[in-house]
């Protein structure tokens, strides 16, 4: 019995072996990267005081609102800085599975919704494989409580001993920060307050649709009515739009998203409400109120004067925080005093094409507003301008810093981490490809691929020829029919007796995104002597 179970076991690992996938290519040459999400772009777990059990409270399905609402819900600490969970006896964690990028790679625990939102760095992660960087060696992910302000000193420590283990692990080499949303503000600040450490371990911080100066609509609306991660009938198996506006009031990390009031605006954002009102003889009428990002506050202030949760039988006043008000300007103070240091290089990229909230207006002229707290039940309408669907193009653009390149590339704000695009010029970035050519502002590869020269004299004429072919590849489909499309060029001067004439083939885009373009040219010239 004893040898047929043997011959079993080893037949099972011979069939092991066959089936195995290979081993993923790995580049040794290849610089670390450390992945930073954006706001709710992390697991998080809450961790029982008393006997250390951890459960999983964000992103969860069964049971969703109410364990975020008792385990999230939150109040800020002004001594600290802190925002402190309403039950006692829970601690938050992010879990450092795989190196950090666990946290971060697919957020839904059943799979269930399988939507983009959902999937946070995933198709990056295995993007990056794909070059050849490899877990915990060259790809490496910082998750963290994204309820907590962007300089929030327990974060910003985490953040420098990450660097710190990623340099000891990848050999003390440099690393390379690609940040999405809100992790930009967060690096902005690290590099602000540990500008030191920043120069130490950093080689390179990629910026993906960070709100530098604010997300100005889609924040005066999340204090106003709150936010969805979901949409549609999924929102059923999640978190109710009520729950997450409760949370949102006490974090500084929403606040710190607010339109920057020092920044000036090519498009002023504002909060616009048609209010009925009464004259001094009683007689109504309506008009169309206009506050700027300062202004708004007050409205802010008394729309949520009387906003309030339940909680474990206790009612729990939530207000629109001024505390933490004071505390995300001094946030947005340090951050305008940002400077890369030197040695280290910043990049840009941001969304274009969607139509962005940036200024919000509640009522009509046929329905007003008549009590501002009525605008935590009104739906908002939006003047829009061009960005990601979340982050105008001019807050995103407006980094402040000495940029290597700003890109824009057409995509939705999450969404743009899966974009092919976006994969193209990070990896052309980060020094993972073999295009010296390629240019990620138009996303395409010049390659050279035929140069011929050949000039003769003749009884005192000189002809010089010229041959050239160039490859573009490039993602671009062309609508047109697959013809060639040719061109000619003449040029003739008389008093030299020079003359030259060009022919260009340009060819349609194959298959394969490769056009080949072909140039011939013939140069005659006079000697007069």
């Amino acid at each position: 019995m004893a040898v047929l179970l043997e011959d079993i076991i080893e037949s099972v690992e011979l069939w092991l072996r066959l089936i195995r996938k290979p081993q993923p290519y790995v580049d040794p040459n290849l610089d670390p990267v450390l992945l930073v999400p954006g706001i709710a772009g992390s697991i998080l777990q809450a961790v029982d005081g008393s006997n250390g059990r951890e459960e999983r409270v964000w992103v969860r399905i069964f049971g969703a609102d109410y364990k975020f609402r008792t385990k999230l819900w939150s109040r800020f600490d002004t001594s600290t800085g802190k925002t402190v969970s309403l039950d006692p006896n829970s601690n938050i964690k992010v879990p450092d599975d795989r190196y950090g990028l666990y946290a971060i790679d697919v957020l839904d625990p059943d799979m269930v919704i399988g939507r983009e939102g959902v999937c946070y760095y995933h198709d990056m992660i295995v993007e990056m494989i794909k070059w050849g960087f490899q877990e915990g060696k060259t790809l490496f992910g910082f998750g963290y409580d994204f309820r907590q302000s962007n300089r929030f000193h327990e974060t910003l420590k985490r953040l420098a001993e990450k660097l710190e283990s990623i340099h000891k692990a990848s050999g003390g080499k440099k690393i390379n920060i690609i940040s999405h949303s809100m992790g930009g503000l967060l690096v902005k600040c690290f590099m602000c307050l540990h500008s030191d450490i920043f120069e130490k371990y950093v080689k390179s911080w990629i910026a993906i649709a960070a709100p530098f100066q604010g997300a100005p609509g889609y924040v005066t609306s999340t204090f106003l009515n709150g936010m969805s991660f979901v949409d549609g009938w999924e929102q059923n198996f999640f978190i109710s739009k009520w729950s997450m506006h409760q949370l949102l009031i006490e974090c500084p990390s929403i606040y710190e998203l607010m339109a920057c009031p020092n920044f000036h605006w090519q498009h002023l954002p504002v909060l616009e409400i048609w209010r009925k009102k009464q004259d001094e003889e009683s007689d109504s009428h309506i008009v169309l109120e206009s506050y700027n990002p300062s202004e708004s506050i007050d409205i802010f202030k008394d729309a949520l004067s009387d906003n309030s949760v339940d909680y474990d039988g206790e009612d729990i006043p939530l207000p629109f925080n001024v505390e933490i008000l004071k505390w995300a300007d001094e946030t947005r103070k340090i951050m305008c005093s940002a400077k890369v240091p030197p040695g280290v290089k910043f990049y840009n990229i941001y969304g274009t094409n969607l139509e962005t909230p940036h200024s919000v207006c509640y009522g009509s002229e046929g329905m007003p507003v008549t009590d501002l707290q009525e605008l935590q039940f009104c739906l908002p309408t939006y003047v829009c301008v061009d960005g990601d669907g979340t982050v105008p193009v001019e807050s995103a653009k407006a980094d402040g810093l000495n940029a290597e390149a700003r890109v824009g590339v057409p995509g939705e704000h999450r969404g743009i981490l899966c974009d092919h695009h976006v994969f193209r010029i990070i990896k052309h970035w980060l020094n993972a490809d073999s295009d010296p050519f390629y240019n990620p502002v138009n996303d395409y590869v010049i390659l050279p691929t035929t140069f011929e020269m050949e000039s003769h004299r003749e009884k005192g004429v000189t002809v010089t020829s010229l041959k050239e072919e160039w490859e573009i590849i490039s993602s671009d489909e062309y609508e047109n029919e697959k013809r060639p499309c040719v061109s000619n060029i003449s040029l003739s001067d008389h008093s030299s007796k020079e003359e030259a004439r060009a022919t260009l083939i340009v060819h349609p885009q194959n298959n394969e995104g490769k056009q080949q373009v072909q140039l011939s040219a013939i140069s005659v010239s006079v000697d007069a002597s």
